[in-house]
């Protein structure tokens, strides 16, 4: 979480106004590494995290326009699905430590 947000910090300095892109991979890796809670806590920590610090009035929480609410939509749906492929992902890991995967030929 602190990569991302200083990698956030050093794009927002020159001037890419991505306001979760540097979140997505934290979100998939974490829930690769540690699971769907951890993975959903990095969701629940970012999504004010970027509010606050990323979207302006900066370090304020204000009402948010449009364009930000849907930035924050996006940034939930493509969490949700980044969790379940890195479950997925961790659950093939698992299988193939176990050698009970299915072979070919």
């Amino acid at each position: 979480m602190f990569v991302a947000t200083a990698v956030q910090t050093l794009l927002y300095h020159f001037g890419i106004e991505l306001y979760f892109a540097s979140f997505l991979p934290a979100v998939f890796f974490t829930g690769f590494l540690a699971g769907v809670p951890a993975a959903v806590l990095v969701v629940a920590i970012a999504v004010p995290l970027v509010w606050w610090a990323f979207i302006p009035p900066y370090f304020e929480f204000n009402p948010l326009i449009a364009s930000h609410v849907d930035a924050i939509a996006m940034f939930l749906l493509l969490s949700l699905l980044l969790i379940f492929l890195a479950d997925w992902c961790r659950a093939a890991v698992a299988l193939l430590k176990a050698g009970t995967a299915p072979r070919k030929g």
